[in-house]
């Protein structure tokens, strides 16, 4: 007897192991070159306002509750000039994000301060009640 050799067929098993590896690494790349944002250069509760847009407050310049003015690793006035100088869009206004607390002789001297320099505009951050 004589019998046909039978056709191979392939049998494609998608092995799912290279996807998960090469998701795997993306993930990898991605939290490598992900910028961790740095955090608050002082703590601070902002006042509460009932309207208004709320302004992100990474590049703004902080006053805490003692008083403290700060931006980064800068304090006093030199953290008002680096608050400036490190805008993306110099048209862009300023932002202050001063805690609830902070003295307001310390706000009114930063703006009074900050109206000598040619600014379009200075802007407290708030939170809605």
């Amino acid at each position: 007897m004589q019998f046909d050799t039978p056709r191979r067929t392939r049998n494609f098993d998608a092995s799912i192991v290279p996807m998960i590896n090469v998701v795997f690494l993306l993930l990898i790349f991605f939290l490598m070159t992900a910028q961790i944002a740095p955090p608050d250069p002082v703590e601070v509760s902002p006042p509460e306002a009932g309207e208004g847009a709320q302004a992100g407050a990474r590049d703004a310049i902080y006053l805490d509750a003692r008083g403290t003015v700060a931006f980064a690793k800068a304090r006093g006035f030199d953290a008002v000039r680096a608050a400036i100088e490190a805008r993306a869009d110099p048209r862009a206004p300023v932002l202050i994000r001063a805690d609830a607390d902070a003295p307001a002789q310390d706000l009114a001297r930063i703006m009074a301060r900050l109206s000598t320099l040619d600014l379009r505009g200075i802007e407290l951050v708030t939170v809605p009640r």
